[in-house]
């Protein structure tokens, strides 16, 4: 191999430009068969009520024009459309402006959906497809030279998601200085898989020395990006091998594919004609118009980058932020801080007339987050389950800093199909419940010997029982501008 040798990136532009189409794929799939119940007219957290009360300028979105379960769909479809363009590569086959219409375009659909998303598209990876996707609009289509400047800004910005969340990690949780937050980060992350459990039980300083390689990766290979191949292609092994090991040992969406596909950039052609052995055509045209919007854009990420790279050297740096409503150059991290136990709230539904101590409770199962203790942790990355989600994120705090959590019992009381879609296992199939409450459990992995695969404990309530007659209750929705929007939804549904 000549390391001498100018790198060149037309097929580093086409397996990059392929793989984040899936990304999309993905987050398009995941609006189709969630984007209803989460953010639909009777979702837990509906998106004509808060384009009602947002302002375009603060959340741009082409959703303002009209937001409709029927409108949503339309987006999400378009988006699905869009990415098996993109995957397929017919977006860079027909020049120029196609390539930046289906690009351009991707990014404008998704940006509308995450800016009325609201709690559920709070998320850093959703910022990260965001800027990656609109770094793309610039690479150009396959008979077009790819600018060098951008495959830099990709690495720029795989730069900043990577050492930021070394960062926050050592400024954060004392336990990744102290090399102990492995312990419990597998047992305790949002939702395991079918592996998360051998991960928990290897030796302890086997989970020393894998904080000590997070270290390694985090803050000191990211440096490697910018150098020649001999030190980059390391580097972006390095980090490939990291990203792989979290994609084995938990299910964190689509962050760590995406992060996969960042590397990519940081390759080049040199070391992928090895891999995958197809040639650019014979002449790549050079725009001056396309040289341009490079220049242009490299200007712009430029200065964009200064309070991004300030929150970096903060002492108070801030993880997964955005400074702009259109999420063009943002902050990441992750993990600053790590749980020591496993606490679940468990959300529980009775046909009872009465709360009463001997009333029969039965269990809402969840699809990725734990519940059922005999039930084996599923595979579900890179699909991403929002409601698990947040419901990991719910037992931190009181269900007065989740409000979401009171309009979901709203929705399970009302019997509304599309948010029991988003469920395992609805347990009362025929009617709704009279009275539906949450409570708390303190999870962990089952041990040899043992059965099942968690053993829980039940620590108390989280959520007093509820009914949609219940006065405090009604007093709650009415505050939170929702009373008239679930009242319509349960005469709809009766």
């Amino acid at each position: 191999m000549d390391w001498g040798e100018a790198p060149q990136y037309w097929l580093t532009r086409f397996c990059f430009q392929r793989a984040l189409g899936f990304i999309y794929l993905i987050g398009f799939l995941v609006l189709m068969r969630q984007g209803r119940a989460l953010i639909g007219e009777r979702g837990i957290l509906p998106a004509p009520l808060f384009v009602k009360r947002a302002r375009f300028r603060d959340s741009p979105s082409l959703f303002f024009l009209r937001c409709t379960d029927r409108s949503l769909t339309l987006g999400a479809w378009a988006g699905l459309v869009l990415s098996v363009g993109a995957m397929s590569g017919l977006s860079e086959a027909y020049g120029f402006a196609l390539s930046v219409g289906v690009w351009a375009s991707l990014w404008v659909l998704y940006l509308s959906f995450v800016n009325i998303g609201q709690t559920f598209y709070g998320f850093g990876w959703e910022s990260m497809l965001l800027e990656a996707g609109f770094l793309a609009i610039f690479l150009g289509p396959s008979r077009a030279e790819p600018p060098v400047l951008v495959i830099w800004l990709l690495r720029w910005m795989l730069f900043r998601v990577m050492f930021g969340a070394g960062l926050i990690k050592l400024r954060g949780d004392e336990c990744w200085r102290k090399l102990t937050c492995l312990d419990f980060h597998f047992e305790t992350q949002p939702l395991p898989n079918p592996f998360s459990r051998a991960f928990h039980r290897l030796p302890r300083p086997v989970h020393h020395a894998g904080v000590l390689y997070n270290h390694l990766v985090e803050l000191v290979v990211p440096f490697g990006y910018f150098w020649p191949q001999w030190l980059r292609y390391p580097c972006a092994a390095l980090t490939l091998l990291f990203q792989l090991i979290l994609i084995a040992s938990g299910n964190l969406s689509w962050l760590n594919y995406l992060t996969l596909v960042l590397c990519i950039p940081v390759l080049d052609d040199m070391l992928l004609s090895r891999l995958l052995p197809l040639a650019p055509p014979a002449v790549l045209e050079r725009s001056a118009m396309h040289h341009g919007a490079a220049l242009a854009l490299t200007a712009l990420v430029g200065v964009l980058s200064i309070r991004p790279a300030l929150n970096l050297l903060s002492r108070q740096q801030a993880m997964n932020l955005s400074y702009d409503p259109l999420h063009l150059v943002n902050t990441y991290g992750a993990f600053g801080g790590v749980t020591r136990e496993r606490l679940e709230v468990v959300l529980e539904g009775t046909d009872a007339p009465a709360p009463t101590p001997d009333a029969h409770w039965r269990e809402y199962e969840f699809k990725g987050k734990p519940g059922d203790p005999r039930r084996r942790p599923p595979v579900v990355s890179p699909y991403h389950h929002r409601l698990d989600w947040q419901m990991w994120f719910a037992p931190m705090s009181s269900y007065a800093q989740h409000p979401w959590i009171l309009n979901l019992v709203a929705r399970l009381l009302q019997g509304n199909e599309a948010v029991l879609g988003l469920l395992r296992k609805n347990p009362f199939p025929d009617t709704p419940p009279r009275h539906v409450r949450a409570e708390l459990y303190l999870y962990r992995f089952s041990r040899s010997g043992e059965a099942g695969w968690w053993v829980r404990t039940r620590l108390g309530s989280y959520l007093p029982p509820l009914s949609l007659e219940h006065p405090g209750f009604r007093l709650v929705l009415q505050e939170m501008g929702w009373l008239e929007e679930v009242e319509q939804a349960r005469r709809t549904t009766t």
